[in-house]
């Protein structure tokens, strides 16, 4: 299901780009531009309809879906127009690079920002899930070590968080920056397998810590008169 307006074709302002809109392409999960498309009313349409981005090209004069080709679609999770109703922001998981070229971009040469390195721990999270399933349903002899870890219960899962925080505090005394940054990176994996065993995420980890912030920025009341 994609979330967007029901009347979102009749509010957009088709007339003022000849029938044609801009859309901005947006990684769902890093919030990085992908890249930027055209789309009319029956693009809007398909997109829609089909739950994957479908484009108008100007150059050949039809639609076209992202990766009819390739393979590499879209896979749309959201769709809102801009203030003016004149631009569409369309929010995607890639299947494969989205650029022509090859890269995961088509503004490939951009920095990174900030949001978009710590989006690799939804990433993380995926791999850690991915481990875990791939273990439960092979006989493989050698499962991965998340898997082991995993599967060795939620006191060992502890145990581990355990160690490695006391490893991130050794360093922290006397260890050098990489050492501490490598500990470190120990403890959040070795967290991120116990929050799975209890089916929990980090997610939910970020809306506390959001919520302790509101509850502590919020104004103070004036007491009645």
């Amino acid at each position: 299901m994609i979330d967007h307006d029901p009347q979102l074709a009749a509010r957009l302002d088709w007339a003022k780009g000849d029938g044609l809109v801009p859309a901005i392409v947006q990684h769902a999960l890093s919030g990085s531009v992908l890249m930027l498309g055209y789309m009319n009313r029956e693009a809007l349409a398909a997109t829609l309809e089909r739950g994957r981005a479908v484009f108008y090209s100007r150059t050949r004069q039809r639609l076209w879906e992202k990766g009819e080709t390739s393979g590499h679609s879209l896979s749309v999770q959201a769709v809102h127009t801009d203030c003016d109703a004149d631009a569409l922001l369309i929010s995607a998981l890639p299947n494969g690079p989205v650029c022509h070229n090859g890269t995961a971009s088509c503004f490939a040469d951009a920095p990174l920002a900030a949001a978009e390195r710590l989006s690799f721990l939804a990433t993380l999270q995926g791999i850690i899930q991915q481990r875990i399933e791939e273990a439960g349903a092979s006989s493989s002899p050698s499962p991965s070590y998340t898997a082991r870890l995993h599967a060795a219960g939620p006191r060992r899962m502890a145990q581990k968080v355990g160690e490695e925080g006391v490893e991130v505090a050794l360093a922290a005394l006397g260890s050098s920056d990489a050492e501490l940054i490598g500990e470190s990176a120990d403890l959040v994996f070795h967290l991120l397998v116990l929050l799975r065993a209890r089916s929990l995420n980090l997610e939910m980890v970020i809306e506390e810590l959001q919520r302790r912030h509101t509850a502590r920025t919020a104004p103070a009341h004036e007491p009645p008169r």
